[in-house]
């Protein structure tokens, strides 16, 4: 339930102008009023398509991974299936669709495990979470051809060393797999001194 406090923090938008395109996102520059000073501050916003990670469990009880380099750490990566919801297209059928083409894996029960925001300071877009139970593998994996894809069948002992490790770090993917599986000790303590 919305309060008056909650003005306070509201700013109120006196315009918008379109940014450069890029490849996954339209930029929007909008002009805001500071809620209090009323002074005026041009805020990005990066418009995108939603997203979903699914979390996907075999029969035996692994959880399907990929491995992936990212452009934005320059690193290599680990962590659940994801992607882009296509315009047109339902979080469900992107989930289904991405967790075929980049591990070959499909079929099993499905559950819808809610959405997050994906970075609400600059975003405007959802991630969904799927859940999928009992994946058989019903093909080859067919990555998109600006993907290289390795697939890993991990055990939850093993997700959980990759956290604490510090291989496994990206937030839609921790908060996909939080919904279902108990992934650290709390409080959780970091033992290394990382920046990475």
């Amino acid at each position: 339930m919305k309060t008056d406090s909650d003005n306070a923090l509201r700013w109120l938008r006196l315009g918008s102008e379109a940014g450069p395109e890029l490849p996954l996102f339209r930029v929007r520059l909008d002009t805001m009023q500071h809620p209090t000073s009323e002074r005026e501050f041009e805020r990005l916003v990066l418009e995108a398509p939603d997203w979903v990670t699914v979390v996907a469990v075999t029969s035996a009880g692994k959880i399907v991974m990929v491995e992936q380099y990212r452009f934005g750490v320059g690193d290599l990566t680990i962590e659940p299936v994801g992607g882009i919801v296509d315009p047109g297209e339902q979080s469900l059928d992107a989930a289904k669709r991405e967790l075929l083409e980049e591990t070959g894996f499909g079929e099993g029960h499905w559950r819808y495990l809610g959405s997050v925001q994906a970075n609400p300071a600059i975003h405007n877009n959802l991630c969904h979470h799927w859940l999928v139970e009992g994946v058989v593998e019903v093909q080859a994996p067919t990555p998109d051809a600006g993907e290289v894809i390795r697939v890993h069948l991990m055990s939850l002992d093993e997700v959980r060393g990759a956290i604490a490790a510090g291989t496994f770090k990206h937030p839609l993917g921790l908060s996909g797999l939080s919904r279902v599986f108990p992934l650290w000790e709390l409080p959780y303590i970091h033992h290394t001194d990382d920046s990475r």
